[in-house]
């Protein structure tokens, strides 16, 4: 028999998306086959702290490091105080199953290139990029990928909107729709960019497009190239937008794959996935975000997630599920992909 992978499933994190990011570590766990992997759970706390087999993931006590269903989980043999960073350089890839700023938006990468190890999804300059919605949309725009207009407002910059109403307000920095309103009127304006600085210091307002709300899920590293999934659109049923409670909450939402649209665009949708994809130099897996504009039909990007949620009923896991890849395939073909691009850069010169 083959000696098992061992990998580390990193997830927790001190972003508002903490919980979400401990909700879809548990699917990963469940998911991965024990037979194939030795999984070493890492949890980072809300405060920054970095522990080994949380209860929170399932794993044992903090000195514990092996996936407790395969039998009795081993001790590391270092000190606890030390153990994460020892765990972390004794795996074959680590799994950074978190969302949002300290964890997708290239910090842990930057640690795991230290490191040295393999690891699932974007690098550090993808993760950077696609996690600052004003960058990215400005590399998209240089890429000749539609985007929406925007507008960045930064410390010190009067708040304005240079839009008519309604817009959207947002963090530049972070997801799962935290810190973002709809505003609908110049009275709402203030307060909208006061809630959005309360986790980003600088901020989006978004001209608002009337249309289809699309996902679509991408695959690969450079060679061969990235797929992308069927895409599907999202009914947002008695909300107004596609909020946190349309996303999280049950019955929040529908997903429609494929999404009842033209061919012609259901493909515009997966090429233009794949486009944003190689532009932001993205490599494992993303979710491409779109609108269907009402007027034209034109596809217009919105944002792109390094790390979507990732729970087997997540949109990206469905989207690859109605596309012919169940969810453990997906999470073995992340981890070669992963293993794939740390071979591949081991052969540069520096």
């Amino acid at each position: 028999m083959s000696r098992r992978l061992r990998v580390a499933l990193v997830a927790g994190g001190r972003s508002s998306e903490h919980d979400i990011s401990l909700l879809s570590a548990r699917s990963v766990l469940e998911a991965l086959d024990p037979e194939r992997y030795d999984v070493v759970s890492v949890a980072i706390g809300r405060d920054g702290r970095w522990s080994l087999g949380s209860p929170e993931l399932g794993g044992g006590g903090p000195a514990l490091v092996s996936d407790t269903r395969t039998g009795p989980a081993e001790t590391l043999p270092v000190p606890a105080d030390r153990g994460t960073l020892a765990a972390l350089g004794a795996v074959d890839v680590v799994l950074p199953i978190l969302h949002g700023p300290f964890g997708e938006d290239g910090t842990v990468q930057g640690l795991l290139e230290l490191a040295d190890v393999a690891y699932v999804g974007a690098g550090v300059a993808a993760s950077a990029l696609a996690m600052d919605k004003d960058l990215f949309k400005k590399v998209l725009r240089d890429s000749g990928i539609p985007v929406g207009a925007h507008h960045a407002i930064r410390l010190g910059d009067p708040v304005e909107n240079p839009f008519g109403y309604p817009v959207f307000v947002k963090p530049a920095s972070l997801g799962s729709s935290v810190g973002i309103s709809k505003v609908h009127d110049e009275s709402e304006l203030g307060p909208a960019v006061a809630l959005a600085r309360r986790h980003c210091e600088k901020v989006l307002v978004e001209e608002f497009v009337a249309g289809i709300e699309v996902e679509c899920g991408v695959l690969g590293n450079r060679v061969p190239p990235p797929v992308a999934s069927l895409p599907g659109t999202i009914d947002t049923l008695d909300h107004e937008w596609y909020d946190f409670a349309s996303k999280y909450e049950d019955d929040g939402m529908r997903l429609v794959i494929p999404p009842e649209l033209p061919q012609e665009t259901i493909e515009l949708v997966q090429e233009r996935s794949v486009d944003a994809f190689v532009a932001c130099e993205c490599e494992g897996l993303a979710r491409v975000d779109f609108f269907v504009r009402e007027s034209d039909g034109e596809v217009v990007v919105n944002e792109l997630n390094t790390m979507p949620g990732f729970t087997a009923t997540s949109v990206y896991a469905k989207l690859f599920e109605a596309s012919g890849i169940g969810y453990a395939e997906l999470l073995d073909r992340l981890i070669a992909l992963g293993l794939e691009r740390h071979e591949r850069r081991s052969q540069l010169e520096y």
